[in-house]
């Protein structure tokens, strides 16, 4: 199963770690499907770091604090599988601790910076094209679409 995130400055083709992170991945899916990210932005951008995006707070007339909101529920951590490991272009859900994850989710730039994230946070997929787009995002840059290829 794959992923076309659709932004302002590219396109990333993601490939799932459906084995690995199946909740997680579930989650995403159900979530794109529904149309809940088209329209978001991505709210968070350290270089070298993260992009991140996912927040419902970044959608046009929310009232919300950008990278505080989420889908009205929270789902498990999935860290003890193959591929927890955060490296470029590696999709991971974000969270404000344990088992608190639900919508928002970075895409990493490296891994300089990102080891220690490793069985923290749920790596759920990869940009196998497109990476280079990850290079080009700014904050509040735009999250048009994701559409999911069964």
């Amino acid at each position: 199963m794959h992923a076309i995130i659709k932004t302002n400055k590219g396109e990333m083709k993601v490939e799932f770690y459906d084995k690995d992170a199946p909740k997680t991945v579930a989650n995403f899916v159900k979530l794109a499907k529904e149309g809940y990210y088209d329209g978001l932005k991505f709210h968070r951008v350290l270089p070298d770091f993260v992009i991140q995006g996912g927040c419902p707070n970044t959608r046009e007339g929310a009232k919300g604090m950008p990278g505080t909101g989420g889908p009205g529920y929270s789902i498990d951590c999935e860290t003890k599988g193959e591929n927890q490991y955060h490296d470029r272009g590696v999709l991971s859900m974000a969270h404000a601790g344990r088992n608190t994850g639900g919508s928002q989710f970075f895409v990493c730039h490296s891994r300089n910076n990102t080891s220690h994230l490793d069985g923290v946070h749920t790596c759920f997929g990869k940009v196998i094209e497109g990476v280079d787009v990850v290079d080009d995002i700014r904050q509040n840059d735009d999250i048009l679409s994701i559409t999911v290829q069964d």
